[in-house]
């Protein structure tokens, strides 16, 4: 079978001579070029810088939507353990005032609740709108995970009291209704 340069030199397209030149073209060209380098193809290149710049932008987008399920998840945590270790009040008598950011509210407890609210064992938890009153275990595993949502929770720590202070003799007490 005859290369395409015979077979258009037999049908009389092209001349000898035109044929020749071409060859001598193209012969001086892949000399020109050294070994083993291919031509840069523009247009691959850009397509790659997009491909890869589609890549980053998809993690980043990936990454963003994990952190909102994360973050999604440890709001349902933290409405489970509030919902599960809730420590009923409602027949509370006794008025306990505590502070919400700057706002002061108020909350009916027993007096046994009074006690435990004012030594940490017992610490207020914020569930939307409304406080809840929850075991103080359950008050640092929900601190662990978001600590504004306690809204109260008293240390059980003694102070120590200075030598020198003036007011030594006159101790707050504990149960100290404001």
């Amino acid at each position: 079978m005859a290369s395409l340069q015979d077979q258009l030199l037999k049908a009389g397209v092209v001349n000898k001579k035109k044929a020749k030149k071409i060859k001598l073209a193209k012969y001086s060209q892949s000399k020109k070029q050294p070994k083993g380098h291919t031509p840069i193809d523009e247009n691959k290149l850009q397509a790659e810088a997009q491909l890869a710049e589609r890549v980053a932008k998809d993690k980043a987008l990936n990454k963003e939507n994990k952190r909102l399920a994360d973050e999604k998840a440890v709001q349902a945590q933290i409405i489970q353990l509030i919902k599960a270790n809730a420590i009923d009040c409602k027949n509370g008598d006794v008025a306990f005032q505590f502070t919400d950011n700057k706002t002061i509210k108020k909350t009916y407890v027993t007096e046994l609740l009074q006690k435990q609210l004012s030594k940490g064992i017992v610490g207020i938890a914020k569930l939307a709108e409304s406080y809840e009153l929850v075991p103080a275990i359950v008050a640092d595993k929900i601190a662990q995970r978001d600590e504004s949502i306690i809204v109260l929770m008293n240390d059980n720590i003694d102070t120590e009291i200075d030598a020198d202070d003036p007011y030594a003799d006159y101790q707050i007490p504990d149960d100290l209704m404001w």
